[in-house]
């Protein structure tokens, strides 16, 4: 399997486990919402495109990328950093390169967090039980 095809499988197996979110395609990529707010999107910058991403990301690629929500101080603590990059389209969006050295339980627990941002409070509250 590809870098693309695990970043993708192992979104899949963090977001689709978090109450009532789906995955689509975005425009570049895959992406998982919860209601109509995108919290996770997971893509590929290959050749330098797409062009916004791999500014944002500092390379033409090939690599593939998640960008999630994040605040507050969590946020400014992960764009201290070098592994993580943002703010991208919102002030909220963040991105970090899916590598094989990147902390995985680290990210979902970012995703869960992105995902608590995004969901109704009903929805959120039921992360707590």
């Amino acid at each position: 399997m590809d870098s693309f095809a695990e970043g993708v499988a192992w979104a899949r197996s963090v977001c689709l486990a978090l109450p009532e979110t789906y995955e689509e395609e975005a425009w570049v990529g895959t992406r998982w919402k919860v209601r109509t707010h995108t919290f996770a999107h997971v893509l590929e910058i290959v050749d330098g495109y797409p062009p916004a991403f791999a500014a944002a990301a500092g390379t033409d690629g090939p690599v593939t990328v998640l960008t999630f929500r994040s605040a507050g101080h969590e946020m400014d603590v992960l764009l201290a950093g070098t592994a993580f990059f943002g703010p991208l389209w919102n002030r909220g969006d963040v991105g970090v390169r899916l590598e094989p050295h990147t902390d995985r339980d680290e990210l979902a627990e970012l995703v869960t967090e992105s995902y608590r941002l995004r969901a109704p409070k009903r929805l959120a509250r039921r992360l707590d039980t």
